[in-house]
């Protein structure tokens, strides 16, 4: 059995939210041919997308060609809008939620789904994520590493997850027993990445790293001992730097331990007890990948392939098949158990 927890999905249709809302600055799609479009941003092109993004039955083609028996399915993160204003950034999760559940409800034994939620708004997103869970039956809601809200309305507040203004998401998610998914979405430093593709390949793990350093600098796990949250892409560049992040705890408690005084690496595996907060499987290394379960331990890392874009893994789960010095109840753990338990699904 496998299970991807790290997959992307959008309507195939939906408003011109620039006219909609009135102001600029939200995704439209461009069909230009049959069976791809284009995500469009004002006037430009954001990402070539083919129908597996939006046709359930192309999905479930290519999960069988993979040996893929479900799919969480979750929004691509340009789609979080938190610059937008809050009412507006409802109305889109709504509407992308909506969409989600009516593709788990067409093919329940196949899919499961996250909610995306306004976080810009904590409250709104705290309701939200209420509704989707008890409303919709989704597992939980994907997240953005950071929160930079109202960037068109004279101000922009930048939120990393320590942020006290976050706390009723938290404290919802927790009380609800809902799995908080957290992808990179607007990198860091970008303004300086604008050759090679930089954004993704280096942004991209560092926001992620980010997260994962507030989360815990700040005592969010501390605080709310429930919450059940993972990282993508193996939590970026977070888990080949612990060893510089707990030096710096050690040697700097002024700067870095002034919110949380435990140990980061307190918050990764000790022994039979696994790390505190999970991690998908989507490295591209073996090396990388073992790495990941030596710090986490194989049931805190969940099969994750960014299906379906390219720097995805194409053929989710190849990396683990071909680890040979991989046990089969760790493949197994890695491949379903994992997930299972952290979307509070039934083994």
């Amino acid at each position: 059995m496998k299970i991807d927890l790290h997959t992307h999905i959008l309507p195939r249709e939906w408003p011109d939210l620039d006219a909609k809302y009135g102001y600029p600055g939200f995704v439209r799609l461009d069909h230009y041919q049959p069976c791809c479009a284009r995500m469009v941003i004002g006037d430009r092109v954001f990402r070539e997308i083919t129908d597996n993004v939006w046709e359930p039955t192309r999905r479930l083609e290519e999960m069988d060609r993979a040996g893929v028996s479900m799919q969480v399915l979750s929004t691509v993160p340009v789609m979080f809008s938190y610059w937008a204003k809050p009412a507006d950034a409802l109305d889109l999760s709504r509407r992308l939620n909506d969409h989600i559940a009516e593709v788990v409800r067409a093919h329940p034994a196949r899919f499961s789904g996250l909610a995306t939620i306004p976080l810009q708004d904590p409250d709104l997103a705290a309701r939200e994520l209420e509704r989707c869970v008890r409303d919709l039956g989704l597992r939980g809601a994907q997240i953005g590493t950071h929160v930079d809200a109202n960037q068109h309305f004279g101000r922009i507040d930048t939120l990393n997850l320590d942020n006290a203004a976050l706390q009723p998401v938290w404290s919802a998610a927790e009380q609800l027993g809902a799995a908080l998914f957290v992808h990179p979405w607007d990198m860091v430093g970008k303004e300086r990445m604008l050759k090679y593709w930089l954004p993704w390949l280096v942004g991209m793990p560092a926001e992620t790293s980010l997260a994962i350093c507030s989360m815990i600098f700040g005592g969010v796990f501390a605080r709310f001992p429930k919450l059940r949250v993972a990282f993508a892409h193996g939590g970026g560049a977070f888990p080949f730097t612990i060893g510089r992040i707990e030096h710096g705890f050690h040697v700097r408690p002024d700067l870095v331990a002034i919110d949380n005084q435990s140990n980061p690496r307190s918050y990764l595996a000790q022994g039979e007890t696994p790390a505190r907060f999970y991690v998908d499987s989507l490295v591209h290394d073996s090396d990388a990948l073992r790495l990941l379960i030596k710090l986490f331990g194989a049931c805190r890392v969940a099969l994750g392939s960014d299906y379906p874009f390219p720097l995805g893994e194409s053929h989710a789960g190849a990396l683990i098949e071909s680890m040979s010095d991989l046990s089969d109840s760790d493949k197994a753990q890695l491949f379903s158990e994992t997930a299972l338990e952290f979307l509070g699904l039934p083994s």
